[in-house]
């Protein structure tokens, strides 16, 4: 993936994790501790939606990775913002 593609699926994540943060009122980071320490949702209906919830998040957390690893390889071939900003328009 190029640093476009990365950015616009970190975007359409980020819109899933909003939409997720919205219906429980919690934000991500809060929701994913607690799910990864082994909490259980109280309500039935919640438990599709948390492992949806969680996956989206891990995946959100790759990209991430993804966007900065990506950053740090262009900028070493051209280390300026202006740099960045060419090779990704």
């Amino acid at each position: 993936m190029n640093l476009r593609e990365i950015l616009a699926d970190i975007h359409a994540l980020e819109e899933e994790l909003l939409s997720f943060e919205r219906k429980y009122g919690i934000r991500s980071e809060t929701f994913y501790a607690a799910y990864v320490s082994g909490e259980e949702p109280e309500d039935d209906s919640w438990v599709l939606d948390f492992g949806e919830w969680a996956s989206v998040y891990r995946t959100w957390l790759a990209r991430q990775a993804d966007y900065r690893n990506e950053v740090q390889r262009i900028q070493r071939q051209a280390p300026s913002l202006a740099g960045l900003i060419r090779v990704t328009a």
